[in-house]
């Protein structure tokens, strides 16, 4: 009889079993993502209800741009960084409905609340541009990580979140987000009404 098809069965099958640590299946891994060196292009929106240009990243383009009497909705795809930038507009009439709209946005971000681990938000105060309102960074496993509003404080407003397409693990998404951070600044920074 044959003694070696046993010994090396014994060797890897058995031996591996009597060690004290027990298997450690690994972990899912997440693919490294190569983003490029930010470059900026004017981006112009028109629309019956609130125009403006802002300063937008080369990776992203506009993929939709609606609107009707009320509303105003633009689509911006985010290209390699793979979400989308949703733009909600509408015009105002009172310092009430102003007030309005803004207890509103503030309450799409309390929404997260729930999930998030922290809310950090930056004041936007520009008198020379008559820009306006309030961005705010959504840091764990959010939805949105981004939210802002801005207005004129006489008739304009617009309200944005940042969507990405993928499930909410914030560690694993964090190089992308510090990323698109450095994008979002630089929009709010060159926001500009055009009506």
């Amino acid at each position: 009889m044959n003694i070696a098809p046993f010994a090396f069965v014994f060797v890897f099958a058995v031996l591996p079993a009597c060690t004290d640590k027990p298997p450690v299946p690994k972990p899912l891994s997440y693919l490294r993502t190569e983003l490029p060196e930010h470059s900026y292009f004017t981006m112009r929106v028109n629309n019956p209800i609130v125009s403006f240009t802002t300063e937008m990243s080369t990776l992203f383009s506009l993929s939709k741009n609606l609107s009707d009497l009320k509303f105003g909705f633009q689509e911006v795809d985010l290209g390699a960084a793979n979400g989308s930038l949703l733009l909600y507009s509408k015009k105002f009439d009172s310092r009430d409905s102003l007030f309005r709209l803004i207890n509103a946005a503030n309450d799409m971000v309390d929404e997260h609340k729930v999930k998030a681990d922290q809310i950090d938000y930056v004041q936007v105060i520009d008198p020379n541009r008559q820009v306006y309102g309030t961005f705010f960074s959504l840091k764990g496993n959010v939805a949105t990580n981004f939210q802002f509003y801005l207005t004129d404080s006489i008739s304009r407003f617009v309200r944005g979140e940042l969507l990405l397409n993928c499930r909410p693990n914030y560690d694993s998404l964090r190089p992308i987000i510090d990323y698109l951070k450095i994008d979002m600044d630089r929009m709010l920074s060159s926001f500009r009404w055009t009506q």
